[in-house]
């Protein structure tokens, strides 16, 4: 099927009314903010150090400051999401996002970028959880295209943010006027996000009266167990790969540098080339993921990145590799992240207390490894980034194998236990 046939299909659009496909609009908007919001600390690490006077490897700080706050953003979403109307809250969070950003270049010291990353972090993971949840609640059982959309619209802001912060440090000679760029850019999101009406604070609920409804809720204890098991499996998974990504993402423009195979605009550039395949990789997976299951794909992305990383890994010295290989890395990670949650949808009910730890531990894995390659980037080498990124990639294949046994033993009691 075609992405022309499935989004243009007179019976799709039937399905929606205006003002739905409106709010819809809304939610892509803010997540392009999001996106150019989240890929902007990477490509002025360098810039950072100077405005703070400190070194590449104490700015890993920021990475650990901003997933903390991402974690705790995580947890406090779901509940402010569940208690209020859920466009105020965004506008909210869309205006924390843009102080902050106003305020990044402004900070003379580590300790107060710390404190502003920190409360990045947690707008950032507010308004990531409010654009899923609302998103949800809003086309419910037809969500699934839209919410490719949705992250498909946050590669593209991340995709922007390197070539604007580029252009901006040409025409200034300074990371200040990039991060007021895009402050400027954040802004009016916020503002537009706040017009349009909330979606129901409610996710549809089974009828309490029909006992039918809960004898698939209730499995057998073994049954309870393996899925225990495999939500903490996929977390752990989770952890891994959003490691690797903001990992690469966070320190390629800073590794483009210090090997000498690229100035700041054309490393800024690089980073873009990571974004921009990203973004196409979530566009060619709307399609691929009509005809294929999530642990087909899954295991053919894995296979990429873990092929990507090594062309980089084995070739260093090449410019024209480091690009084919930045640009691989990224479109094959692309539908990793939502591939997963399909997978994990397919083997159990994902509830939102599910989808919290999911992210948490998300969160955590964009504090490790990010922070871990700062700590080692000057005492081992630059070169320690790609050989991170390898062996996260080969512990998140033998995971995947562990993921897929355990969903197979999962369905087979469902499937041939006797009824009393």
């Amino acid at each position: 099927m075609s992405l022309t046939k499935l989004f243009v299909s007179s019976k799709f659009l039937q399905q929606y009314d205006p003002q739905k496909l409106w709010v819809t609009t809304g939610y892509y908007t803010a997540f392009i903010a999001l996106g150019l919001v989240q890929a902007s600390l990477g490509p002025t690490l360098p810039g950072l150090a100077e405005h703070t006077n400190t070194q590449l490897n104490q700015l890993s700080f920021l990475f650990v400051a901003r997933a903390i706050g991402y974690l705790t953003g995580a947890f406090l979403g779901g509940r402010l999401y569940d208690r209020m109307r859920g466009h105020p809250v965004m506008a909210v969070v869309l205006g924390v996002m843009t102080l902050a950003v106003f305020l990044i270049p402004l900070m003379p010291v580590l300790w107060a970028l710390v404190a502003v990353l920190l409360t990045l972090g947690i707008a950032e993971s507010v308004l990531d959880v409010g654009g899923n949840s609302l998103l949800m609640r809003l086309h419910r059982h037809q969500v699934g295209p839209f919410m490719n959309g949705l992250h498909l619209f946050f590669g593209l802001g991340a995709f922007l943010s390197p070539i604007i912060i580029a252009q901006a440090v040409l025409l200034s000679g300074d990371i200040t006027w990039a991060y007021w760029m895009l402050a400027l850019l954040v802004l009016p999101v916020g503002t537009w996000i706040i017009r349009l009406p909330s979606p129901s604070t409610l996710m549809p609920r089974p009828a309490s009266n029909d006992k039918r409804t809960s004898v698939s809720d209730d499995p057998p204890d073994p049954v309870k167990s393996r899925r225990g098991l495999l939500i903490f499996l996929i977390t752990l998974f989770f952890f891994l790969y959003v490691g690797i990504e903001i990992g690469y993402s966070g320190w390629i423009f800073t590794y483009a540098i210090t090997l000498g195979l690229a100035n700041e605009t054309m490393a800024a550039y690089l980073t873009s080339a990571f974004w921009g395949s990203f973004t196409v990789g979530r566009l060619v997976a709307v399609p691929i993921a009509v005809r294929f299951k999530p642990a087909a794909i899954l295991l053919v992305n894995l296979i990429g990145v873990l092929l990507s990383v090594g062309l980089v890994l084995l070739w260093s010295d090449w410019s024209v590799i480091i690009w084919l290989g930045t640009m691989g890395a990224g479109f094959w990670m692309a539908s990793i992240f939502p591939n997963l949650l399909s997978l994990a949808g397919r083997s159990f009910e994902v509830t939102g207390q599910i989808t919290g730890w999911f992210l948490a531990g998300a969160s955590v894995g964009a504090m490790f490894l990010p922070w871990l390659i700062g700590q080692l980037f000057e005492s081992v080498g630059p070169r320690v980034l790609m050989l991170a990124i390898e062996a996260n990639t080969l512990v998140a294949m033998a995971l995947f194998g562990v993921i897929w046994l355990v969903i197979r033993q999962n369905s087979r009691p469902v499937v041939t236990s006797p009824e009393k």
